[in-house]
């Protein structure tokens, strides 16, 4: 497990633990990886970085980079003779923009991805400059797991965790309408399970790895955090166009929350046949807003935030103003 510290690479890791897997965590020791790891300390992004991976054969190796392709390069070009397999955990990002609703993995991808990017590298060509790197090095041995929003116990993006925390504090909520919007997600613990199943029975090539369109919506959603948090949050819904009007941005001042309209059809409209076909199974979202209420309860109330991505939520005093107006 290259990470296996944090959020989606730590729940592969837990659930290859839980399997009796023999798992070796390579990180940069920033966070400490679950107990029965074999650790091994290094950070890619120097020279010399992969050091403590020069030795040693693995049967199954699971990248979660999102930065420079050029990591994932090194690592893979590292492995390629002594690992049986790679996954890649991608993202959906990787298609051209803007993706039409229905879209399968054989849509056309953004231009101007390279595996040999270094540097600040924009996420989705990050992402498939991370895609052709594991390709160049592992062949068909290579898995692209294109996730798309993932939630769930561990979120280090803070998207679901905001909600929960806005909502437990009760009183009117701005929910953003309309309550019956679809979406599309995965939760991290459900992408690890199929990954590991998946490239255990050697598949390879891309896959959309999220729920189908409508596994739920966004007032399911809402109505999830209001009970598991048992407050008295009154959720006050409000059409879209207030919204925008006044200035809130979709997915980050109202975090899952987008309109209809070409970004919503992107994220929240893709094709997932293959995956699904392949074994992927997505737990409720009553289940994943409980066990992510739960785990957050644990942190104290404040869940951990990657340093590399802005905090997500509404400012207090637009709220304010449009629960007044």
């Amino acid at each position: 497990m290259l990470g296996g510290t944090e959020f989606v690479g730590r729940a592969v890791t837990e659930a290859a633990l839980a399997r009796d897997w023999q798992v070796t965590v390579f990180h940069r020791g920033h966070h400490a990886p679950p107990p029965g790891v074999t650790a091994l300390t290094g950070d890619r992004t120097t020279e010399g970085g992969l050091a403590a991976l020069a030795e040693g054969s693995w049967d199954l190796v699971v990248d979660t980079w999102s930065g420079a392709p050029s990591a994932v390069r090194d690592a893979a070009r590292l492995l390629s003779g002594r690992a049986g397999h790679y996954t890649y955990v991608s993202s959906r990002s990787v298609y051209d923009y803007p993706t039409p609703a229905g879209v399968d993995e054989d849509g056309p991808l953004v231009d101007g991805a390279s595996l040999d990017a270094d540097g600040d590298v924009p996420y989705a060509l990050a992402k498939r400059g991370g895609e052709l790197a594991a390709l160049d090095a592992f062949g068909d041995r290579a898995l692209l797991a294109r996730a798309g929003l993932i939630i769930g116990p561990g979120e280090n993006i803070g998207r679901l965790p905001w909600w929960l925390g806005r909502i437990a504090r009760g009183g009117p909520v701005i929910a953003p309408g309309p309550r019956d919007a679809d979406l599309q997600y995965v939760d991290a613990r459900d992408l690890a399970s199929w990954i590991l199943d998946a490239a255990a029975n050697g598949l390879h090539g891309p896959y959309n790895i999220v729920s189908h369109p409508g596994h739920t919506t966004m007032g399911e959603l809402l109505d999830a955090c209001v009970r598991v948090t048992g407050s008295d949050a009154e959720l006050r819904w409000t059409d879209p166009a207030t919204l925008l009007a006044a200035g809130v941005e979709p997915w980050s001042d109202l975090p899952v929350w987008l309109p209809a309209g070409e970004l919503y059809d992107t994220l929240y409209q893709g094709d997932v046949t293959r995956a699904h076909a392949a074994g992927l199974r997505c737990r409720p979202v009553g289940e994943t807003v409980a066990d992510t209420w739960t785990w957050l309860i644990e942190q104290g109330g404040t869940a951990p935030q990657r340093p590399d991505r802005p905090q997500v939520g509404l400012d207090p005093r637009l709220e304010a103003k449009l629960l007044a107006g």
